[in-house]
């Protein structure tokens, strides 16, 4: 091929759609549960209490991956930051071996801890200007609740999970999960800390699967 041909051969390739394969794709919707709180109250109260079940409010799901997947390396450093008097995000998803860190945004004192079986930790009371920024590493699969010492109310969640394939609903329970590996799996709705919903699903490679967990 000569000269000629071989640039008309590149500039007819250059034209070409191409096509990217990123993997499985799982898409579809959580029916989430009716948010029985006023919207000022739920802005306060984030993670409210209800018959011993801890869920957020207003309600939304953790859509997750389960199954068994080669240990990738360490996991992203991820924050939880305290602003108003609440954790921002209330509701925090990680994979195991995540560094959490909880930055204090606000013009006081806090002290964050828990007593969750995942994760028993206090991190002691701290100012807004301390550094290092108070963090933990959380390496045990479970459901972590977080709370402040000096301010009562304050509840946050972090779910950490075995899996490096999550993601957090949309309040109207929308969710799409991508870049899935091939093979069959447990898909898993985290709903609140009684309630997990679960599907079988098989993946092919560049294939979108739609899921509706009801």
């Amino acid at each position: 091929m000569g000269l000629r041909g071989l640039l008309f051969f590149n500039a007819i390739f250059a034209l070409l759609p191409i096509t990217v394969f990123a993997g499985a794709v799982v898409e579809g919707r959580v029916e989430l549960p009716k948010s029985h709180f006023a919207p000022v109250m739920a802005k306060r109260y984030e993670i409210v209490t209800t018959g011993g079940v801890l869920s957020p409010q207003p309600p939304v799901a953790v859509v997750y991956l389960d199954g068994s997947f080669a240990k990738p390396p360490s996991p992203a450093t991820k924050q939880i930051a305290q602003k108003d008097l609440t954790f921002l995000p209330s509701l925090l998803p990680v994979q195991v071996g995540t560094r959490v860190e909880f930055p204090n945004l606000d013009d006081t004192y806090h002290s964050i801890f828990s007593y969750s079986p995942a994760k028993r930790f206090d991190v002691g009371r701290y100012r807004p200007e301390e550094r290092p920024i108070p963090s933990e590493v959380f390496d045990t699969p479970g459901l972590v609740t977080l709370r402040c010492d000096i301010h009562e109310h304050m509840r946050g969640l972090i779910l950490v999970l075995n899996t490096p394939y999550f993601v957090v609903t949309s309040p109207d329970g929308r969710f799409r999960l991508s870049g899935l590996p091939s093979g069959r799996y447990a898909l898993k709705a985290w709903i609140n800390s009684k309630t997990t919903r679960e599907q079988p699903v098989e993946l092919e490679a560049d294939t979108v699967l739609h899921v509706d967990f009801p």
